[in-house]
């Protein structure tokens, strides 16, 4: 089916925007601006902020209840290729994630890239994951669902933080949920962008375009993530055996649609138990930007329904 209309009607308002070195800082600050104000955001009978300790410092999360009592839980992760992204930015969809699981949300504000090398990301969510495991009563985790989902980039992180605690023989992750995920990044340090057809097929015209993708993994790059090494491109893990089961939704028009679901197949061929499904008309971002439309709002029904095992 072609893109959906109405996302296709906001691209074509957007300015373009001519191709020049990217500044975070700005970028941050533009991201930051268009933050809904507090009354006008989706409501949650209980948000909170903590300061979670790990051994790699504190790190700032913020927690989404709807109930008082103890629940399963959610580690939710954020997108941004690394150096974009903040609690406050996709506030929206911890709301949506606690609201339509009835689970406890902790939304994780990890180091940024370029200010803080690699692999600061990865050691901050699995510090707050260790956290809960060890606090959960505390925390109001009640020991069961443990998952870990996050959208873009925040899906990588998800996946590669399961498969680090795997190998610690910490299997308490009980599902991963990612969100049209970056697990190939080797590819885009190449720029060899006819590996996945879907590189060739949505370049451009869809919001995110194939071009534009190198330049935002660069901050990663130069941080000293190795596009090689399995935590920064999880498709390259020899053994994806023993993993936790896993939801991985991408979008037709996202140049990034083709890898995440090969690695849905991947885990699949390994034996983890994966359900991949494709939004049809949408692009990348779409649970972020777009899932105040109905067809791409469902993506939090359908993960409620894969933490509830239907």
């Amino acid at each position: 089916m072609p893109l959906h209309p109405e996302i296709a009607s906001i691209l074509a308002s957007c300015p373009h925007e001519e191709p020049g070195p990217l500044d975070p800082a700005a970028m941050r600050a533009g991201d930051e601006e268009q933050v809904p104000a507090l009354e006008d955001r989706h409501p949650v009978a209980h948000v909170s902020e903590r300061v979670v300790p790990t051994p790699a410092g504190d790190v700032p999360v913020r927690v989404y209840a709807q109930k008082d009592a103890e629940t399963g839980a959610i580690v939710y992760i954020h997108g941004g290729a690394y150096f974009l992204g903040s609690l406050d930015t996709h506030d929206h969809i911890a709301r949506r994630l606690a609201t339509a699981t009835g689970l406890r949300v902790f939304s994780v504000g990890y180091r940024l890239v370029p200010e803080h090398p690699f692999p600061a990301a990865i050691d901050d969510v699995i510090g707050v994951v260790e956290w809960l495991l060890a606090e959960g009563e505390s925390a109001g985790w009640d020991g069961t669902t443990l998952a870990v989902v996050g959208d873009s980039s925040g899906g990588t992180l998800a996946t590669v933080v399961a498969s680090l605690l795997h190998d610690r023989g910490i299997d308490r992750i009980t599902h991963q949920v990612l969100y049209y995920p970056s697990v190939d990044l080797d590819l885009i340090a190449d720029l060899d962008d006819q590996h996945y057809p879907s590189m060739v097929e949505n370049a451009t015209g869809y919001g995110m375009e194939t071009a534009g993708i190198a330049p935002f993994n660069a901050f990663y790059f130069e941080s000293g993530a190795d596009p090689l090494d399995p935590r920064v491109s999880p498709i390259k893990r020899s053994d994806l055996s023993g993993l936790p089961p896993a939801l991985i939704l991408t979008g037709e028009f996202d140049p990034m649609r083709d890898e995440g679901e090969l690695y849905g197949q991947r885990l699949a061929d390994a034996g983890v138990p994966t359900v991949v499904h494709r939004y049809d008309g949408a692009g990348h971002g779409f649970v972020q930007h777009f899932s105040w439309l109905p067809e791409y709002g469902a993506a939090f029904a359908e993960t409620a329904a894969f933490l509830r095992g239907e």
